[in-house]
């Protein structure tokens, strides 16, 4: 079952109050329910759905990907979640959500149809933009825009020490299983902590192609094994940091970045459909705006679209019928797609062929090494700053050590954390393109 977002509860909450006015029932079970469905209900649903797939009777675009996604994302999400060991340490309904779709791409269990009319849809229909929008207006015109100037000021610093730990770590860990230093930081490190494929790896192959030689084609053969064992190594730290803040709740604020960070989404709101109209269409308005400034200004949509949401929550200039509108359509979309998009991501972006011929001994060593190097880099030097340790580990770390958006939202589903999406897209965005700087001057240096 989708996750449900992450709420802190005040001392007297509705669900409190019920408890101490009503007597329990003992072993009183709520009935078992998918995406809000009765789980007989859903398994009917799912059957006609599937049953069209495979008769060549799926309808296209939009109703048949999202159907087929909703569909497989929730049924494998809650097998990941009630799977012993796999969600506790494994990043559960997440990562067997997006990697059970792709061994169903690998091992041909999907028509080619679907696979490409999802791929087109993720893609050329741009959902998971669709879905990010959300996040990212939602979530920020949730947070207090005092904490919010507080928090991204401090931000930068963790980011740094995330990109130098993996760095550090990588090359030390080259070295013992026989790599060279240099060659386990640019081959490994660097394309892990490069923002993904689109942002990071292709760009950053040319820019080796243009330094060392050698056709871009063959330094993408090189770096894509990277990017997609770093994810997984990303994934399954995020669902141990779970767990560990779980165990020392002094080292996280459950989903707050730093102490008396909140959003506004804590506070009890009456949900209204007007409202969630006016949330979407403000996020649909501030994705296009980033857009439109990405024509004139050489930083990525993304980054854009996040300082824009950030001066415009800053200033005050929306409408409060807005700000909640766009939190509470954060919260449905969070809520009711995750798994979906987890589907198309492991259709669409991940391949499992490049997951498994990565599989020798030094080259896990090494991806390890620089997942837990960011790790700590970012933990330790985000306390430094007042950041609490796990949030800054799981934005400033993981989130730069994933493959880009797509990892942003599978790291933060494991980590039950979807409301850090918009640190996450500054990771991704803002560090991706710090990492393409870095390439650029420090191969010459080095070489």
């Amino acid at each position: 079952m989708s996750q449900p977002i992450r709420k802190v509860e005040h001392e007297l909450t509705p669900k409190k109050i019920q408890k101490q006015t009503q007597p329990s029932i003992p072993n009183q079970k709520q009935p078992l329910s998918l995406v809000g469905t009765p789980f007989p209900w859903f398994l009917i649903f799912a059957a006609i759905s599937l049953t069209s797939m495979y008769t060549g009777s799926l309808p296209g675009g939009m109703i048949g990907s999202l159907i087929i996604m909703i569909v497989l994302g929730e049924l494998l999400g809650w097998i990941g979640n009630h799977t012993p060991i796999v969600k506790s340490y494994f990043g559960g309904g997440a990562i067997i959500a997006i990697f059970g779709a792709a061994y169903m791409v690998y091992a041909g269990l999907l028509p080619e149809t679907t696979i490409t009319m999802i791929t087109n849809f993720m893609q050329g229909g741009e959902f998971l933009n669709f879905y990010i929008a959300a996040l990212i207006t939602g979530s920020i015109l949730g947070m207090n825009s005092k904490t919010l100037i507080q928090a991204g000021s401090r931000f930068i610093l963790p980011l740094l020490a995330s990109v130098t730990g993996a760095m550090l770590l990588a090359g030390i860990a080259g070295f013992l299983v026989g790599w060279d230093f240099l060659e386990a930081v640019l081959i490994i490190a660097v394309p892990i902590m490069g923002g993904g494929m689109g942002a990071g790896a292709v760009p950053m192959s040319q820019i080796y192609s243009e330094l060392m030689g050698n056709d871009p084609g063959y330094y993408i053969s090189l770096l894509v094994p990277a990017l997609a064992l770093g994810n997984v190594f990303a994934i399954i730290f995020a669902s141990l940091l779970n767990v560990l803040g779980n165990k020392k709740p002094s080292l996280t604020g459950n989903g707050q970045i730093m102490k008396g960070f909140s959003l506004e989404k804590d506070k009890e709101l009456k949900l209204s459909l007007e409202k969630m109209g006016a949330g979407l269409l403000a996020a649909l308005t501030f994705f296009v705006a980033g857009q439109i400034l990405g024509m004139f200004i050489p930083l990525h949509p993304y980054a854009l679209m996040i300082v824009l949401v950030a001066v415009v929550k800053i200033l005050n200039l929306l409408p409060k019928v807005v700000e909640e509108g766009a939190n509470q359509w954060y919260q449905f979309v969070a809520k009711t797609w995750t798994f979906a998009l987890l589907i198309g991501i492991g259709i669409a972006y991940t391949d499992l062929n490049a997951v498994i011929q990565a599989l020798s001994l030094q080259y896990i060593v090494i991806v390890f090494s620089v997942v837990l190097g960011a790790v700590i880099g970012s933990a330790v030097v985000g306390r430094m700053v007042g950041l609490y340790p796990i949030e800054s580990a799981i934005t400033a770390g993981l989130c730069m050590a994933n493959m880009g958006g797509t990892g942003d939202v599978a790291v933060l589903s494991a980590a039950r954390r979807m409301e850090l999406m918009p640190f996450a897209q500054i990771s991704s965005r803002l560090g991706g393109a710090l990492i393409l700087l870095l390439a650029g001057i420090l191969i010459p240096m080095l070489l």
